[in-house]
């Protein structure tokens, strides 16, 4: 089953400039359903073979989309994640770095009670390995299997995906969830999405310095996961 993402999810790409471009179409060569971008202004065009629309809301009742990647710029990326949710986006995954942490406190405030849920911001995506690419992480280094990877850091994301594939261990799915102050998914919602799901049989979590997010995720570790989870926290 794996998390988040999988053959049935239906991808729209916010943001449709140079590097939503490019990631859409290795999401595209990968295999993901990408269905649709969003680029205000030029709806009815086309990019990459995947058609635009001005709005999400749009692109959905064309599409079915269930599942947006954001990758618009600083100033507009909170608003873009609420334009998601309000048109009814199961998961938003947004890449952008640099949001204003208030941009994101009231992003947050008016998601309360929405049916999407947001991985991210500043996050390198979601990857299950075989089915499904969002966002910008190097899915060739992945494979299929029982391994659950959850991360704070991106670039380390990659290092333990690579190592564990390189020893042949497959991944169910690889998850950053970001590092930024106010993020939409924490380790505690992944460490419950990885228990409950059945593929899963083992977990990979990578903290970092700074708050106390790997603490929360310890406890709750000792009090409702039954899986083994290794653990790494970068820095000293």
């Amino acid at each position: 089953m794996a998390i988040l993402c999988g053959k049935d999810t239906r991808l729209l790409v916010q943001g449709m400039g140079r590097m939503g471009q490019f990631h859409a179409k290795l999401s595209l060569e990968y295999g993901t359903q990408v269905v649709g971008g969003v680029a205000p202004g030029k709806g009815g065009s086309a990019v990459e073979g995947i058609p635009l629309f001005d709005t999400v809301r749009d692109a959905v009742l064309a599409t079915d989309a269930n599942a947006s990647v954001i990758f618009v710029p600083p100033p507009g990326a909170a608003d873009a994640i609420l334009e998601a949710a309000d048109a009814g986006i199961a998961l938003g995954v947004c890449i952008t770095e640099g949001i204003p942490v208030l941009d994101m406190v009231r992003a947050r405030a008016a998601m309360r009670g929405s049916q999407m849920r947001l991985v991210g911001p500043n996050c390198p995506g979601v990857v299950t390995p075989g089915e499904c690419r969002i966002g910008i992480m190097p899915a060739q280094i992945t494979r299929p299997g029982p391994v659950g990877v959850v991360s704070r850091s991106g670039t380390l994301t990659y290092e333990a995906v690579d190592q564990l594939s390189r020893l042949g261990i497959g991944q169910s799915t690889c998850l950053g969830i970001g590092g930024d102050p106010i993020i939409g998914t924490s380790f505690v919602d992944a460490l419950a999405l990885f228990e409950a799901d059945p593929q899963t049989r083992a977990i990979v979590m990578i903290g970092e310095i700074g708050g106390s997010a790997e603490e929360t995720a310890a406890e709750f570790i000792q009090k409702h996961v039954t899986k083994p989870v290794v653990a790494f926290i970068a820095g000293q």
